[in-house]
């Protein structure tokens, strides 16, 4: 009797998503704080970096209680975005998160 070749169920690959890790207000600080750490020239991965933290927390809700729509918001964030500066802060605010100074 001739073996037939028995198939193995093939794993289900699943993308890694920052947003789905993001479960406190500490983890969400300790994000953004490595990413103005790791790399503070680069706007676009901060802005993207606020916008893992939004989609963690809702976007919907962020987007209102920072005052903007939530398809703004996910252009603004996203990681092709430019945010202004007060979007920036408007969005650190409806997050719960203060961006402190310190000297270089």
């Amino acid at each position: 009797m001739p073996r037939t070749a028995s198939k193995t169920p093939q794993p289900t690959v699943t993308p890694y998503d920052v947003a789905d890790h993001l479960r406190t207000p500490e983890e969400m600080a300790a994000y953004l704080d490595a990413w103005l750490d790791e790399a503070p020239d680069d706007a676009a991965g901060i802005a993207k970096a606020l916008g893992d933290i939004a989609r963690a927390k809702g976007m919907s809700q962020v987007a209102k209680d920072a005052g903007l729509s939530r398809e703004s918001l996910y252009r603004a964030l996203s990681s092709d975005g430019n945010p202004s500066f007060a979007t920036v802060l408007k969005v650190a605010r409806a997050l719960g998160l203060k961006l402190h100074a310190a000297a270089a």
